[in-house]
């Protein structure tokens, strides 16, 4: 007599395939070792002076695995025009930094800008393979931003985040008042990845995926709120409301309401710092009227940078060179630096080395060679992701649905690309910079990507 098997199909497969399944998700651990590293403290002498962190060393090891990939296998796996959109800001920074006044003290600076705009990206692009492999590594930035959010909370509610209006509350995380802005970005890129997933589940998904996932980016509401961060408000906001569109205007009524309930019950309702957020709030609109010294030291570096570029308008002064020209450029509004403290770490007051706007920084240091370079590959990237998503929105439902992953790019990218008017690359949360970025790649660029036709769409196809 025949016996049939009760247990589920995934307990039933035979042990080849789990193998299988392990092998094609192999090269992606490194990635994945990356984003769960930023979890861990950073000492405070690595965050001030710029030295490696285990983060770090895991995108080496990233890079490197990739390399032996490409040379073992001697593959072609992106067309020439990815190929030449990643590769394009290497090659204007090497530029800048050849030209500068000083190539020795730019060498770092490139060494950076390559790792987090060329290397850490395009090694993602290469190690996804599948939609599978992008919500493994999204679901690493989502678990990043739920531990990040839960140290931040509990740095707000019992007095121990960074220095915030003579109180210990500012909610940091584990990144210490010398990076100020990485928890807000962790917190922000983890809620995008929510958002995306509640938004399109993947075909085959739990039902509860749904409703867990919305509850997770609620729940990150209040992290971000606690970071006291504008320019992270902002982005989030932009985005946010962009992946809600971008999924339907029904679906995005109806989520938007639900996350406004939340958002009023979390802050409002249990008074989540209600009173202090709604001062930083307010002093938005007061950047022009009445703006308190960091608005001013933020408008005085911007002033700054354009003055820089002027004096060497194609490729710039070359990279880590805005700290050392702003002063001969800047005016008397500039303070000494900004005042730190708190979340463990003594008062120190940290040195204005960079304008706070990524564009003016590229533009200050690479020149218009540069700016070009940087923005107009990410307006590509901007461009084909939409298009891959309308594409992967109008085909017919079947097991291969890739929306979430094409909704949650499109949210990375657009963060950033906000974020990067208020802030620019600096501290240890920077490498996340690079993965969010080669996610975005990826469903733009990659081979992998794969629309809800299930049909795959190479770097050099056109989404039809």
């Amino acid at each position: 007599m025949a016996v049939t098997s009760t247990l589920p199909a995934a307990v039933r497969r035979p042990p080849g395939h789990v193998r299988a399944h392990l092998v094609r998700l192999g090269p992606l651990l490194p990635g994945v070792l990356t984003v769960l590293l930023l979890c861990a403290p950073v000492h405070e002498d690595a965050s001030r002076t710029g030295q490696a962190t285990p983060a770090d060393v895991a995108s080496g090891l990233l890079v490197l695995g990739c390399a032996v990939w490409l040379l073992r296998t001697r593959t072609r796996p992106l067309d020439g025009p990815a190929a030449c959109v990643l590769a394009a800001p290497a090659v204007a920074c090497a530029v800048a930094t050849a030209a500068s006044y000083d190539p020795g003290a730019s060498l770092p600076g490139f060494v950076r800008y390559a790792q987090i705009f060329v290397l850490v990206p395009a090694a993602v692009v290469l190690v996804l393979r599948d939609p599978h492999g992008f919500r493994v590594l999204a679901g690493a930035v989502l678990v990043l931003a739920l531990v990040q959010g839960a140290v931040g909370v509990r740095q707000y509610l019992t007095g121990t985040g960074a220095s915030y209006v003579g109180q210990d509350i500012r909610a940091v995380g584990t990144f210490g008042p010398q990076d100020v802005m990485g928890m807000s970005a962790v917190v922000s890129c983890g809620l995008l990845v929510a958002l995306g997933l509640g938004l399109a589940p993947p075909a085959g998904s739990p039902r509860r995926l749904r409703p867990a996932a919305l509850g997770g980016a609620a729940l990150l509401l209040v992290p971000l709120a606690v970071s006291f961060s504008r320019g992270a408000w902002i982005a989030t906001a932009v985005a946010s409301a962009a992946v809600l569109m971008l999924a339907g205007a029904r679906l995005a009524l109806r989520t938007f309401g639900v996350l406004a309930a939340a958002a009023v019950l979390l802050v409002g309702g249990l008074g989540v710092g209600s009173q202090l957020i709604g001062e930083r709030m307010s002093s938005i609109t007061d950047v022009t009227a009445a703006p308190d010294q960091s608005v001013t030291d933020r408008y005085t570096m911007w002033a700054a940078a354009t003055s820089i570029w002027r004096q060497d308008p194609a490729t710039g002064v070359g990279p880590k060179g805005f700290a050392a020209h702003r002063d001969a450029h800047a005016s008397l509004a500039l303070s000494s630096g900004s005042d730190t403290a708190g979340a463990g770490q003594d008062f120190r007051k940290e040195p204005l080395l960079s304008p706070h706007n990524m564009y003016l920084l590229v533009l200050s240091e690479q020149g218009l060679l540069g700016l070009t370079a940087v923005a107009g590959g990410w307006a590509v990237i901007m461009a084909r992701t939409l298009r891959r998503l309308r594409a992967a929105r109008a085909a017919p439902p079947s097991p291969a649905r890739a929306t979430d992953c094409g909704l949650i790019a499109a949210g990375l990218l657009i963060w950033h690309l906000v974020d990067f008017g208020y802030s620019d690359i600096g501290g240890p949360s920077t490498v996340l910079t690079g993965i969010t970025l080669g996610l975005a790649a990826w469903w733009a660029l990659g081979r992998g990507a794969v629309p809800e036709s299930g049909a795959p769409l190479s770097a050099g196809a056109e989404a039809r």
